[in-house]
């Protein structure tokens, strides 16, 4: 579909309205998809919503249990890079 080429659609009396199946295949929007509904002064934007709540790293931080001594940031840095070989070693 061509950028400039315009696309119409109608608002159903339950106030529901049907994206185009262009747009819905471009942008990967499925049925059930989630989309962030904004007003703006052009026009009304869609957007998938996140899959996830924003969080803040106070908000979460000590959620999960741990025993045993903290990690140093070079096991840290240690255990992701053994992680991203073993993953690019699959592939």
């Amino acid at each position: 579909m061509a950028d400039s080429e315009k696309l119409t659609t109608t608002v159903s009396t339950k106030g529901q309205v049907i994206l185009p199946s262009a747009i819905r295949k471009r942008r990967e929007w499925g049925a059930g998809t989630r989309l962030v509904v904004e007003d703006t002064p052009e026009g009304v934007l869609l957007k998938p919503a996140p899959t996830f709540a924003a969080t803040r790293p106070q908000d979460v931080f000590g959620s999960l249990p741990h025993s045993g001594r903290p990690k140093t940031l070079e096991e840290m840095d240690a255990g992701v890079l053994a992680e991203t070989r073993r993953r690019q070693a699959r592939d």
